[in-house]
């Protein structure tokens, strides 16, 4: 009887020696691979996500765990950044921020410029702009800037004209001639590309032009890239103002700004997407 005692108390040493060692040996691994910093980015599916997403192994050399959150709208990435839900979102450009902050009381902060999307008049039930006639209806999005970015390429494109000094605040009101009696619908941006066979042409930004298969060259018409337009919306990187100086938020930027990010956009995404700098 004591030997099988003494058996059964050998066994459970060499077990309890055996576990000993392999938790010795799982934390010494452990120790070689210290923990990532988790950052949380909300972005727009298309390109932001994609870019983000060909960032993740450049975040990775610094230390940090890069995680991207898809959204379709535009409110609800700016209201994680600003409760704290997520560290940062690259979806917009300065002018929508300055007015979202303004409407929805929020502290969002630019950290960095990343890339500049051409807007485009794109075809609806209409394939080229000789085929406008009266009433035809144009899709515009709905949201302060980029309404006045639509409206003021549909004046470049000859088709309004608007008061002198309307600019990047323009709205409707600010139509001063309209010749073919164009009907401007105010959509919100996710629903214009889907929105494409009820409407004669549609103005878009790139990302959902991409979304809906299309590209920069199926444009009927496009910003001059010398415009007051395209100087003004490169899309940034937010993050909440107390966040403003960040290591993380710094680092962000700079792989989001390196060669290897720029290289991935131009191949991607051949002029639809420009790389600032």
């Amino acid at each position: 009887m004591k030997k099988i005692i003494i058996s059964v108390l050998s066994v459970l040493t060499i077990l309890s020696f055996v576990a000993c060692s392999s938790n010795t040996a799982t934390n010494a691994v452990n120790a070689e691979e210290p923990s990532l910093q988790v950052v949380k980015v909300a972005a727009s599916p298309v390109p932001h996500a994609e870019i983000l997403t060909a960032a993740i192994p450049l975040m990775k050399e610094k230390g940090y765990d890069l995680q991207v959150v898809e959204f379709t709208d535009y409110v609800q990435p700016n209201k994680v950044v600003d409760n704290g839900e997520m560290e940062a979102n690259y979806f917009q450009h300065q002018p929508y921020l300055d007015s979202f902050n303004e409407e929805q009381g929020t502290h969002v902060v630019s950290v960095g410029e990343v890339h500049y999307e051409p807007f485009g008049l794109y075809k609806g039930t209409k394939t080229n702009l000789d085929e406008i006639a009266e009433g035809d209806k144009i899709a515009v999005p709905n949201d302060t800037t980029n309404e006045a970015r639509a409206l003021l390429l549909l004046q470049a494109a000859g088709i309004i004209k608007l008061k002198d000094d309307a600019g990047l605040t323009a709205t409707k009101l600010d139509i001063e001639e309209n010749p073919k009696n164009v009907d401007i619908v105010e959509l919100e941006s996710a629903q214009i590309p889907r929105s494409l066979q009820s409407v004669a042409y549609a103005c878009m930004n790139a990302n959902y032009v991409l979304e809906a298969g299309l590209k920069i060259s199926d444009a009927l018409y496009i910003e001059d890239k010398n415009s007051l337009a395209a100087q003004t919306y490169a899309n940034i990187v937010c993050v909440a103002e107390s966040n403003k100086d960040a290591q993380f938020a710094k680092d962000l930027v700079a792989c989001l700004q390196s060669n290897e990010i720029k290289d991935f956009i131009n191949n991607k995404y051949e002029k639809s997407v420009i790389p600032i700098g």
